[in-house]
C-alpha cells in the first residue's frame, strides 16, 4: 500500500516538475540567411521571444512574438561578415477573456496620419483593485476590458491592472478566420490604456490582454553570415 503510494506520490511530482528550456539551433541557410529551430517543451506557454544580438554580451532585441505552436524562425537578408547570437525566453500569465471588436469602413489615409493620437500613448489611468495578486496566478488576469472605436483604423483600449508582480502586458489579436492569438503590442507594467492602430485584415477581429512574466530562457546560438550575395 505504501509502495503504491510512494509512486502516486513520485508521478505527481514528475507532472508538476517544470519543463527544460527548448534547445535552440541554427543554420547558415544563405551566407546572409539564418534560420533557427527548436522543439518546444513547455504545455502552458503563452508565447515565445525571438532575439538576437551582435556581441556575446550584448542587448538583445526581440524578432518575434513567437505563438505556442511555431518551432522556426528564419531572420533573412542580414549583415555580411557579422555575428549574431540568438535566443529564446518563455512567455507566461493570464490573459483576460477574447472581446470582439469590428471597425468602420475606410483605410488608414492621410487625414488618418495627420491626426495626432494623443489617445494611443500608453498610460496608467487611476484606479483599479485594491488587492492586486501574483501574476503567476490565474486571478491576476486583467478585467473590464474595454474597447473604443476611435477611427476607422484605431481603437483605444482601457483595462483593470490586478497583477501586482508583472513584466508588462501584451496586446494579443486574432484576426477573423485566423487559428491563433499573436502579439500586435507590448507594454510597460502597471499600463492600463493603449491605443493601437490596426492592421488591414483586423478590420473584424478578437482582442484580449495579457499580464505577462518571462520564464526560462534558451541556450544561445551563434553564427557568422559571410559576404553578400550578389
Amino acid at each position: 500500500m505504501r509502495r503504491a503510494l510512494l509512486t502516486l506520490f513520485l508521478a505527481a511530482l514528475a507532472g508538476c516538475a517544470t519543463a527544460p528550456p527548448p534547445m535552440l539551433s541554427a543554420t547558415m541557410t544563405s551566407p546572409t540567411d539564418i534560420t533557427l529551430a527548436w522543439k518546444e517543451t513547455e504545455r502552458d506557454l503563452a508565447a515565445r521571444t525571438v532575439e538576437f544580438a551582435t556581441e556575446p554580451n550584448g542587448a538583445y532585441t526581440v524578432l518575434q512574438f513567437a505563438p505556442p505552436g511555431q518551432t522556426t524562425f528564419t531572420h533573412p537578408d542580414l549583415m555580411p561578415r557579422t555575428p549574431f547570437y540568438y535566443r529564446l525566453r518563455a512567455i507566461h500569465g493570464p490573459a483576460s477573456a477574447p472581446l470582439e471588436v469590428s471597425l468602420p469602413p475606410g483605410d488608414f489615409d492621410e487625414k488618418s496620419e495627420k491626426d495626432g493620437h494623443e489617445w494611443a500613448a500608453p498610460q496608467t489611468l487611476p484606479g483599479g483593485p485594491t488587492a492586486p495578486r501574483p501574476v503567476r496566478e490565474t486571478s491576476a488576469a486583467p478585467t473590464d476590458v474595454r474597447a473604443t472605436v476611435m477611427h476607422a483604423n484605431g481603437i483605444r483600449f482601457t483595462w483593470t491592472d490586478n497583477a501586482a508582480d508583472e513584466e508588462g502586458y501584451l496586446i494579443e489579436v486574432r484576426a477573423a478566420g485566423a487559428k491563433e492569438f499573436r502579439a500586435a503590442a507590448v507594454l510597460d507594467p502597471n499600463v492600463n490604456s493603449f491605443g493601437l492602430i490596426t492592421l488591414p485584415e483586423e478590420k473584424n477581429a478578437s482582442y484580449r490582454v495579457r499580464a505577462f512574466y518571462y520564464g526560462e530562457q534558451s541556450n544561445v546560438v551563434h553564427l557568422t553570415t559571410g559576404d553578400a550575395q550578389h
